[in-house]
Protein backbone atom coordinates (compact mmCIF):
# COMPACT_ATOMS: atom_id res chain seq x y z
CA UNK A 1 0.00 0.00 0.00
CA UNK A 2 2.71 2.48 1.00
CA UNK A 3 4.57 1.95 -2.29
CA UNK A 4 1.58 3.26 -4.24
CA UNK A 5 0.93 6.08 -1.78
CA UNK A 6 4.56 7.21 -1.77
CA UNK A 7 4.65 7.04 -5.57
CA UNK A 8 1.45 9.12 -5.76
CA UNK A 9 2.82 11.74 -3.37
CA UNK A 10 6.07 11.92 -5.34
CA UNK A 11 4.09 12.37 -8.55
CA UNK A 12 1.96 15.17 -7.07
CA UNK A 13 5.02 16.98 -5.70
CA UNK A 14 6.63 16.83 -9.15
CA UNK A 15 3.43 18.05 -10.86
CA UNK A 16 2.79 21.64 -9.69
CA UNK A 17 0.71 22.46 -12.79
CA UNK A 18 -1.40 20.59 -15.33
CA UNK A 19 1.47 20.93 -17.82
CA UNK A 20 3.85 19.18 -15.45
CA UNK A 21 1.21 16.47 -14.90
CA UNK A 22 1.15 15.68 -18.61
CA UNK A 23 4.93 15.93 -18.98
CA UNK A 24 5.42 13.47 -16.13
CA UNK A 25 2.85 11.03 -17.51
CA UNK A 26 4.56 11.24 -20.92
CA UNK A 27 7.89 10.40 -19.28
CA UNK A 28 6.31 7.41 -17.53
CA UNK A 29 4.92 6.20 -20.85
CA UNK A 30 8.15 6.68 -22.77
CA UNK A 31 10.01 4.70 -20.09
CA UNK A 32 7.58 1.83 -20.80
CA UNK A 33 8.19 1.96 -24.55
CA UNK A 34 5.26 4.15 -25.66
CA UNK A 35 5.75 6.23 -28.80
CA UNK A 36 4.44 9.80 -29.16
CA UNK A 37 1.99 10.57 -31.97
CA UNK A 38 1.64 14.10 -33.36
CA UNK A 39 -1.94 15.20 -34.09
CA UNK A 40 -0.64 17.13 -37.10
CA UNK A 41 0.95 14.11 -38.79
CA UNK A 42 -0.23 10.81 -40.21
CA UNK A 43 -0.48 7.97 -37.71
CA UNK A 44 1.00 4.56 -38.51
CA UNK A 45 0.07 1.92 -35.94
CA UNK A 46 1.22 -1.66 -35.56
CA UNK A 47 -0.39 -4.65 -33.76
CA UNK A 48 1.20 -4.80 -30.33
CA UNK A 49 2.24 -1.13 -30.56
CA UNK A 50 2.11 1.32 -27.64
CA UNK A 51 1.34 5.00 -28.24
CA UNK A 52 0.28 8.32 -26.73
CA UNK A 53 -0.74 11.74 -27.97
CA UNK A 54 -1.06 15.10 -26.23
CA UNK A 55 -2.98 18.30 -26.84
CA UNK A 56 -2.09 21.75 -25.51
CA UNK A 57 0.52 20.15 -23.26
CA UNK A 58 -2.22 19.66 -20.66
CA UNK A 59 -4.18 16.61 -21.91
CA UNK A 60 -2.80 13.18 -22.78
CA UNK A 61 -4.30 9.98 -24.21
CA UNK A 62 -2.36 6.70 -24.14
CA UNK A 63 -3.35 3.44 -25.80
CA UNK A 64 -2.12 0.02 -26.89
CA UNK A 65 -3.02 -1.94 -30.02
CA UNK A 66 -3.76 -5.61 -29.28
CA UNK A 67 -1.90 -8.24 -31.26
CA UNK A 68 -5.20 -9.57 -32.66
CA UNK A 69 -8.11 -7.60 -34.12
CA UNK A 70 -9.75 -5.47 -31.39
CA UNK A 71 -13.24 -6.17 -30.07
CA UNK A 72 -13.80 -2.73 -28.56
CA UNK A 73 -12.26 0.00 -26.40
CA UNK A 74 -11.67 -0.10 -22.66
CA UNK A 75 -11.34 3.50 -21.47
CA UNK A 76 -10.83 5.63 -18.41
CA UNK A 77 -10.99 9.41 -18.04
CA UNK A 78 -9.56 11.59 -15.28
CA UNK A 79 -8.37 15.19 -15.24
CA UNK A 80 -5.08 17.06 -14.86
CA UNK A 81 -6.32 20.38 -13.49
CA UNK A 82 -7.38 21.52 -10.02
CA UNK A 83 -8.84 24.70 -8.49
CA UNK A 84 -6.15 27.33 -8.04
CA UNK A 85 -5.26 30.96 -8.78
CA UNK A 86 -4.00 31.99 -12.22
CA UNK A 87 -1.64 34.93 -12.64
CA UNK A 88 -2.89 37.71 -14.88
CA UNK A 89 -0.79 38.77 -17.86
CA UNK A 90 0.53 41.84 -16.01
CA UNK A 91 0.60 40.39 -12.51
CA UNK A 92 2.54 42.84 -10.37
CA UNK A 93 0.57 45.22 -8.17
CA UNK A 94 2.99 47.65 -6.52
CA UNK A 95 2.50 49.85 -3.43
CA UNK A 96 3.94 49.53 0.06
CA UNK A 97 4.43 45.89 -0.95
CA UNK A 98 4.43 44.04 -4.26
CA UNK A 99 1.40 41.78 -4.62
CA UNK A 100 0.38 39.63 -7.56
CA UNK A 101 -2.91 40.05 -9.39
CA UNK A 102 -4.69 36.72 -9.87
CA UNK A 103 -7.99 35.18 -10.94
CA UNK A 104 -9.74 32.17 -9.45
CA UNK A 105 -9.56 29.04 -11.58
CA UNK A 106 -12.38 26.64 -10.78
CA UNK A 107 -14.72 26.45 -7.80
CA UNK A 108 -12.38 26.55 -4.85
CA UNK A 109 -12.41 26.85 -1.09
CA UNK A 110 -10.40 30.07 -0.74
CA UNK A 111 -9.80 30.17 3.02
CA UNK A 112 -7.34 27.24 3.15
CA UNK A 113 -4.96 29.12 0.83
CA UNK A 114 -4.19 31.67 3.53
CA UNK A 115 -0.91 31.65 5.50
CA UNK A 116 0.72 28.82 3.53
CA UNK A 117 3.98 28.92 1.58
CA UNK A 118 3.11 29.19 -2.11
CA UNK A 119 4.95 29.41 -5.40
CA UNK A 120 4.36 29.65 -9.15
CA UNK A 121 4.41 27.01 -11.88
CA UNK A 122 3.10 26.63 -15.42
CA UNK A 123 4.43 27.42 -18.88
CA UNK A 124 5.86 30.32 -20.83
CA UNK A 125 5.88 30.75 -24.61
CA UNK A 126 9.25 31.88 -25.89
CA UNK A 127 10.50 33.16 -29.24
CA UNK A 128 13.47 31.01 -30.18
CA UNK A 129 15.21 30.68 -33.57
CA UNK A 130 12.14 31.87 -35.45
CA UNK A 131 9.75 29.53 -33.58
CA UNK A 132 7.43 29.84 -30.62
CA UNK A 133 8.43 27.15 -28.12
CA UNK A 134 6.98 26.10 -24.77
CA UNK A 135 9.08 26.04 -21.61
CA UNK A 136 7.73 24.62 -18.36
CA UNK A 137 8.44 26.71 -15.29
CA UNK A 138 8.50 25.89 -11.58
CA UNK A 139 9.84 28.45 -9.12
CA UNK A 140 10.95 25.73 -6.74
CA UNK A 141 11.16 27.73 -3.53
CA UNK A 142 8.88 29.36 -0.98
CA UNK A 143 7.96 32.55 -2.79
CA UNK A 144 4.52 33.86 -1.81
CA UNK A 145 1.92 33.98 0.94
CA UNK A 146 -1.70 35.13 1.17
CA UNK A 147 -1.77 36.69 4.67
CA UNK A 148 -4.83 36.60 6.89
CA UNK A 149 -6.21 39.70 8.57
CA UNK A 150 -5.46 39.49 12.31
CA UNK A 151 -8.34 38.71 14.67
CA UNK A 152 -7.67 42.05 16.38
CA UNK A 153 -8.58 43.86 13.17
CA UNK A 154 -11.60 41.72 12.33
CA UNK A 155 -13.33 40.37 15.41
CA UNK A 156 -15.93 38.65 13.21
CA UNK A 157 -13.30 36.55 11.43
CA UNK A 158 -14.54 33.32 13.03
CA UNK A 159 -18.19 34.10 12.35
CA UNK A 160 -17.99 33.67 8.58
CA UNK A 161 -16.44 36.26 6.28
CA UNK A 162 -17.11 36.83 2.60
CA UNK A 163 -13.80 36.67 0.74
CA UNK A 164 -13.27 38.94 -2.25
CA UNK A 165 -10.93 37.48 -4.86
CA UNK A 166 -9.88 40.94 -6.03
CA UNK A 167 -8.93 42.06 -2.51
CA UNK A 168 -8.44 39.29 0.06
CA UNK A 169 -6.56 36.61 -1.86
CA UNK A 170 -3.82 38.56 -3.63
CA UNK A 171 -0.50 36.91 -2.70
CA UNK A 172 2.33 38.90 -1.13
CA UNK A 173 5.42 38.67 -3.34
CA UNK A 174 7.91 41.19 -1.88
CA UNK A 175 8.66 44.61 -0.50
CA UNK A 176 8.37 47.67 -2.68
CA UNK A 177 11.97 47.16 -3.86
CA UNK A 178 10.81 43.91 -5.55
CA UNK A 179 8.81 45.84 -8.15
CA UNK A 180 9.59 44.69 -11.67
CA UNK A 181 11.43 41.54 -10.61
CA UNK A 182 8.79 38.84 -11.19
CA UNK A 183 9.07 38.41 -14.96
CA UNK A 184 12.90 38.36 -14.86
CA UNK A 185 12.54 35.60 -12.25
CA UNK A 186 10.14 33.69 -14.51
CA UNK A 187 12.44 34.17 -17.50
CA UNK A 188 15.41 32.83 -15.54
CA UNK A 189 13.45 29.74 -14.53
CA UNK A 190 12.54 29.21 -18.19
CA UNK A 191 16.13 29.65 -19.36
CA UNK A 192 15.03 32.51 -21.60
CA UNK A 193 15.46 36.24 -21.97
CA UNK A 194 12.57 38.28 -20.66
CA UNK A 195 12.14 40.10 -23.96
CA UNK A 196 11.65 36.75 -25.72
CA UNK A 197 8.65 35.73 -23.59
CA UNK A 198 5.53 36.15 -25.72
CA UNK A 199 2.90 34.69 -23.37
CA UNK A 200 2.41 32.62 -20.24
CA UNK A 201 -0.01 30.41 -18.30
CA UNK A 202 1.15 30.53 -14.69
CA UNK A 203 -0.60 29.33 -11.54
CA UNK A 204 -0.10 29.33 -7.79
CA UNK A 205 0.53 26.06 -6.01
CA UNK A 206 0.95 24.97 -2.40
CA UNK A 207 4.51 24.12 -1.44
CA UNK A 208 5.52 20.89 0.26
CA UNK A 209 5.09 17.17 -0.23
CA UNK A 210 1.93 15.44 0.90
CA UNK A 211 2.05 13.10 3.88
CA UNK A 212 0.60 9.98 5.45
CA UNK A 213 -0.98 10.45 8.88
CA UNK A 214 -3.41 8.86 11.34
CA UNK A 215 -3.22 6.39 14.22
CA UNK A 216 -2.10 3.63 11.84
CA UNK A 217 -0.94 5.74 8.91
CA UNK A 218 -4.30 5.20 7.26
CA UNK A 219 -4.88 8.68 5.79
CA UNK A 220 -3.24 10.80 3.09
CA UNK A 221 -3.03 14.60 3.26
CA UNK A 222 -1.91 16.30 0.06
CA UNK A 223 -2.64 18.98 -2.51
CA UNK A 224 -4.35 17.96 -5.74
CA UNK A 225 -5.82 14.62 -4.61
CA UNK A 226 -8.80 15.73 -6.69
CA UNK A 227 -8.05 14.54 -9.28
CA UNK A 228 -4.44 13.38 -9.43
CA UNK A 229 -5.18 10.42 -7.16
CA UNK A 230 -7.55 9.11 -9.83
CA UNK A 231 -5.33 10.18 -12.74
CA UNK A 232 -2.36 8.38 -11.18
CA UNK A 233 -4.46 5.31 -10.33
CA UNK A 234 -5.81 5.07 -13.87
CA UNK A 235 -2.40 5.47 -15.49
CA UNK A 236 -0.69 3.05 -13.11
CA UNK A 237 -3.40 0.45 -13.64
CA UNK A 238 -3.15 1.00 -17.40
CA UNK A 239 0.61 0.38 -17.35
CA UNK A 240 0.34 -2.74 -15.17
CA UNK A 241 -2.54 -4.39 -17.07
CA UNK A 242 -2.30 -7.56 -19.12
CA UNK A 243 -3.28 -7.60 -22.78
CA UNK A 244 -6.92 -8.23 -23.64
CA UNK A 245 -8.99 -8.22 -26.83
CA UNK A 246 -9.88 -4.54 -26.25
CA UNK A 247 -7.87 -1.43 -27.09
CA UNK A 248 -7.05 0.10 -23.68
CA UNK A 249 -7.15 3.91 -23.65
CA UNK A 250 -6.15 6.07 -20.68
CA UNK A 251 -7.40 9.68 -21.00
CA UNK A 252 -6.25 12.58 -18.84
CA UNK A 253 -8.17 15.73 -19.80
CA UNK A 254 -7.61 19.35 -18.82
CA UNK A 255 -10.20 21.95 -17.75
CA UNK A 256 -12.66 19.69 -15.93
CA UNK A 257 -12.79 22.23 -13.10
CA UNK A 258 -14.11 24.93 -15.46
CA UNK A 259 -16.60 22.87 -17.45
CA UNK A 260 -14.46 20.88 -19.94
CA UNK A 261 -15.65 22.96 -22.93
CA UNK A 262 -12.20 23.71 -24.33
CA UNK A 263 -10.15 22.25 -27.16
CA UNK A 264 -8.33 20.03 -24.65
CA UNK A 265 -11.31 19.25 -22.42
CA UNK A 266 -13.58 16.21 -22.27
CA UNK A 267 -16.25 18.12 -24.19
CA UNK A 268 -13.89 18.61 -27.16
CA UNK A 269 -13.32 16.37 -30.17
CA UNK A 270 -10.11 14.97 -28.66
CA UNK A 271 -11.37 11.56 -27.57
CA UNK A 272 -13.73 11.08 -30.51
CA UNK A 273 -11.11 11.95 -33.10
CA UNK A 274 -8.39 9.91 -31.39
CA UNK A 275 -10.54 6.78 -31.40
CA UNK A 276 -11.47 7.35 -35.05
CA UNK A 277 -7.83 7.87 -36.02
CA UNK A 278 -6.87 4.65 -34.26
CA UNK A 279 -9.46 2.78 -36.31
CA UNK A 280 -8.48 4.42 -39.59
CA UNK A 281 -4.78 3.71 -38.96
CA UNK A 282 -5.68 0.06 -38.39
CA UNK A 283 -7.59 -0.09 -41.68
CA UNK A 284 -11.06 -0.12 -40.08
CA UNK A 285 -13.97 1.78 -41.59
CA UNK A 286 -16.70 3.87 -39.93
CA UNK A 287 -19.04 0.90 -39.60
CA UNK A 288 -16.37 -1.09 -37.80
CA UNK A 289 -15.60 1.90 -35.54
CA UNK A 290 -19.23 2.14 -34.46
CA UNK A 291 -19.34 -1.59 -33.79
CA UNK A 292 -16.29 -1.24 -31.56
CA UNK A 293 -18.05 1.50 -29.58
CA UNK A 294 -20.98 -0.86 -28.95
CA UNK A 295 -18.53 -3.23 -27.23
CA UNK A 296 -16.72 -0.56 -25.24
CA UNK A 297 -16.75 0.69 -21.65
CA UNK A 298 -15.52 3.83 -19.90
CA UNK A 299 -14.64 4.58 -16.30
CA UNK A 300 -15.00 8.29 -15.48
CA UNK A 301 -12.69 8.70 -12.47
CA UNK A 302 -13.08 11.77 -10.26
CA UNK A 303 -13.05 11.79 -6.47
CA UNK A 304 -16.24 11.75 -4.38
CA UNK A 305 -17.25 13.14 -1.00
CA UNK A 306 -16.62 11.01 2.08
CA UNK A 307 -18.99 11.47 4.99
CA UNK A 308 -17.56 14.34 7.06
CA UNK A 309 -16.73 13.38 10.66
CA UNK A 310 -17.92 16.76 12.00
CA UNK A 311 -20.90 17.19 9.66
CA UNK A 312 -22.50 13.85 8.76
CA UNK A 313 -25.76 15.73 8.16
CA UNK A 314 -24.50 16.81 4.73
CA UNK A 315 -24.41 13.21 3.51
CA UNK A 316 -27.18 10.93 2.34
CA UNK A 317 -27.80 8.11 4.85
CA UNK A 318 -26.92 4.77 3.32
CA UNK A 319 -25.06 6.33 0.39
CA UNK A 320 -22.15 7.93 2.22
CA UNK A 321 -18.65 6.58 1.52
CA UNK A 322 -15.89 6.52 4.12
CA UNK A 323 -12.14 6.84 3.76
CA UNK A 324 -10.52 3.43 3.12
CA UNK A 325 -13.91 1.87 2.36
CA UNK A 326 -13.05 1.04 -1.26
CA UNK A 327 -13.61 2.60 -4.68
CA UNK A 328 -16.70 4.83 -4.81
CA UNK A 329 -19.41 4.29 -7.44
CA UNK A 330 -21.35 7.54 -7.91
CA UNK A 331 -25.04 7.88 -8.80
CA UNK A 332 -27.29 10.80 -9.69
CA UNK A 333 -30.86 10.54 -10.99
CA UNK A 334 -30.34 13.52 -13.33
CA UNK A 335 -27.22 11.94 -14.85
CA UNK A 336 -24.76 14.45 -13.45
CA UNK A 337 -22.98 11.16 -12.85
CA UNK A 338 -23.48 8.81 -15.75
CA UNK A 339 -23.66 5.57 -13.74
CA UNK A 340 -26.74 3.44 -14.35
CA UNK A 341 -27.62 -0.12 -13.41
CA UNK A 342 -25.80 -1.57 -16.42
CA UNK A 343 -22.53 0.31 -15.98
CA UNK A 344 -22.59 -0.28 -12.22
CA UNK A 345 -22.98 -4.02 -12.79
CA UNK A 346 -20.05 -4.09 -15.22
CA UNK A 347 -17.76 -2.18 -12.87
CA UNK A 348 -18.84 -4.22 -9.83
CA UNK A 349 -17.97 -7.38 -11.78
CA UNK A 350 -14.51 -5.98 -12.58
CA UNK A 351 -13.90 -5.03 -8.95
CA UNK A 352 -15.03 -8.41 -7.63
CA UNK A 353 -12.58 -10.13 -9.95
CA UNK A 354 -9.85 -7.77 -8.73
CA UNK A 355 -10.78 -8.34 -5.07
CA UNK A 356 -11.51 -4.63 -4.60
CA UNK A 357 -14.26 -3.35 -2.30
CA UNK A 358 -16.73 -0.76 -3.60
CA UNK A 359 -19.08 1.69 -1.92
CA UNK A 360 -21.92 3.89 -3.16
CA UNK A 361 -22.21 7.66 -3.23
CA UNK A 362 -25.29 9.79 -3.90
CA UNK A 363 -25.82 13.43 -3.00
CA UNK A 364 -28.25 14.34 -0.27
CA UNK A 365 -31.33 14.90 -2.39
CA UNK A 366 -31.64 18.62 -1.63
CA UNK A 367 -27.94 19.39 -2.19
CA UNK A 368 -26.91 19.48 -5.87
CA UNK A 369 -23.48 18.09 -6.65
CA UNK A 370 -21.01 18.76 -9.40
CA UNK A 371 -20.73 16.95 -12.71
CA UNK A 372 -17.75 14.96 -13.95
CA UNK A 373 -16.15 13.77 -17.16
CA UNK A 374 -18.55 10.88 -17.78
CA UNK A 375 -21.67 12.58 -19.08
CA UNK A 376 -19.62 15.28 -20.82
CA UNK A 377 -17.51 12.82 -22.81
CA UNK A 378 -20.55 10.57 -23.42
CA UNK A 379 -22.14 13.37 -25.45
CA UNK A 380 -19.21 13.05 -27.90
CA UNK A 381 -18.44 9.33 -27.66
CA UNK A 382 -21.43 7.24 -26.57
CA UNK A 383 -20.25 4.18 -24.64
CA UNK A 384 -21.40 2.48 -21.46
CA UNK A 385 -19.91 4.59 -18.65
CA UNK A 386 -19.61 4.47 -14.87
CA UNK A 387 -18.62 7.36 -12.61
CA UNK A 388 -16.24 6.39 -9.83
CA UNK A 389 -13.63 7.95 -7.58
CA UNK A 390 -11.90 7.82 -4.24
CA UNK A 391 -13.61 9.06 -1.09
CA UNK A 392 -12.07 12.27 0.20
CA UNK A 393 -12.59 15.14 2.61
CA UNK A 394 -12.18 18.88 1.95
CA UNK A 395 -12.74 18.63 -1.80
CA UNK A 396 -11.54 21.75 -3.64
CA UNK A 397 -9.41 22.83 -0.74
CA UNK A 398 -5.77 23.44 -1.59
CA UNK A 399 -4.94 20.44 0.65
CA UNK A 400 -7.27 17.43 0.80
CA UNK A 401 -7.58 14.15 2.72
CA UNK A 402 -8.13 10.63 1.39
CA UNK A 403 -7.63 7.02 2.51
CA UNK A 404 -4.24 5.39 2.01
CA UNK A 405 -5.72 1.94 1.31
CA UNK A 406 -7.99 3.37 -1.38
CA UNK A 407 -5.03 4.39 -3.55
CA UNK A 408 -4.02 0.75 -3.98
CA UNK A 409 -7.66 -0.24 -4.51
CA UNK A 410 -7.92 2.20 -7.42
CA UNK A 411 -4.79 0.84 -9.09
CA UNK A 412 -5.97 -2.76 -8.68
CA UNK A 413 -9.43 -1.99 -10.06
CA UNK A 414 -8.01 -0.18 -13.08
CA UNK A 415 -5.45 -2.89 -13.73
CA UNK A 416 -8.28 -5.42 -13.86
CA UNK A 417 -10.41 -3.14 -16.04
CA UNK A 418 -7.62 -2.74 -18.58
CA UNK A 419 -7.04 -6.51 -18.60
CA UNK A 420 -10.68 -7.03 -19.62
CA UNK A 421 -12.67 -6.92 -22.85
CA UNK A 422 -16.45 -6.62 -23.25
CA UNK A 423 -18.97 -8.14 -25.66
CA UNK A 424 -22.61 -7.04 -25.68
CA UNK A 425 -25.59 -8.46 -27.59
CA UNK A 426 -29.29 -9.07 -27.03
CA UNK A 427 -28.53 -11.96 -24.66
CA UNK A 428 -26.43 -9.86 -22.26
CA UNK A 429 -22.91 -8.60 -21.56
CA UNK A 430 -19.84 -10.82 -21.35
CA UNK A 431 -16.57 -9.77 -19.70
CA UNK A 432 -13.47 -11.66 -20.71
Amino acid sequence: MRNYVDSLLDFIEQSPSCYHVVQNFAEMLRAQGYHPLDEGRQWTLQPGGKYYTTRNGSSILAFRVPACGPKGFMLSAAHSDCPTFKLKENPEKAGQYVQLSTEKYGGMLMAPWFDRPLSIAGRVLVSENGKIVTRLVNIDRDLLVIPSVAIHMNRAANDGVKLMANVDTLPLYGGKDAAGSLMPLIAGAAGAKQENILGHDLYLYVRGRGMVFGAQGEFVLSPKLDDLACAYGCMQGFLEAEESAAIPVCCIFDNEEVGSETKQGAASNLLRDTLRRICHALGLNEEQYLRLLANSFMVSADNGHAVHPNHPEYSDPGNSPVLNGGVVVKFNANQRYTTDGVSCAIFQSVCRKAGVATQIYANRSDLPGGSTLGSISNARVAVKTVDIGLAQLAMHSCVETAGAKDVKSMVRAMRQLYSTSLSADESGITLE
